[in-house]
């Protein structure tokens, strides 16, 4: 298997990674954190949001990048800068210094495809992309679980671990907690 990360400028492909089943499901496609305001977040309802990946897939940088198998899409990080997020704000995750840091708050692969070494290009995948458009440092917020086992609804966070084999390194504990562990705060400096 050789994985290639892109840009995710395909909404297709995004659909396949976090669209809902149902186009009336009001899942979250991705835009809980992405979307700047929790009023914004409950009102976008079913289809429209969507249709609001659509619109951000075609800016630029799009909202994330794909992780492909060949021609198949296999995996999803989502990565833009936190000042386009909602961790600009949040606080129960701190900032720890004023750099203009990009956010890595999810990380997905496709049932079928789980456990065949695909998280670990598509992290790295991710770090390039923040890299190419001139982050200082990319930041993720994955949980502390210690080895236990992560509810599969709650990992597109990841973990501790899986972080830092990618290179990251704890820089600071949070308020969060997600499916009982602690997150914690990881940074990669680019």
């Amino acid at each position: 298997m050789s994985i290639t990360v892109r840009p995710a400028t395909s909404y297709e492909d995004v659909a396949t990674m976090v669209g809902p089943k149902r186009p009336d499901a009001n899942v979250c496609w991705c835009l809980s954190y992405r979307l700047t305001t929790s009023k914004e977040n409950r009102e976008l309802v079913g289809p429209e949001r969507g249709e609001r990946v659509r619109e951000l897939v075609r800016q630029d940088p799009p909202p994330g990048v794909l992780a492909y198998d060949g021609d198949e899409v296999v995996g999803w990080a989502a990565v833009h800068p936190r000042a386009d997020t909602s961790f600009a704000r949040n606080r129960r995750i701190p900032h720890v210094d004023d750099l203009d840091v990009w956010s890595l708050w999810c990380v997905r692969v496709r049932p079928g495809h789980r456990g065949q070494g695909i998280v670990q290009p598509l992290i790295e995948g991710a770090v390039d992309f923040a890299r190419s458009h001139g982050a200082p440092a990319i930041e993720a917020y994955p949980v502390d679980n210690r080895g236990a086992k992560v509810d599969l609804t709650m990992a597109y966070v990841g973990t501790l671990a899986m972080f830092e084999r990618a290179g990251f390194e704890k820089v600071a504990d949070t308020d969060s907690v997600l499916n009982r562990f602690p997150r914690v705060l990881v940074r990669r400096d680019l």
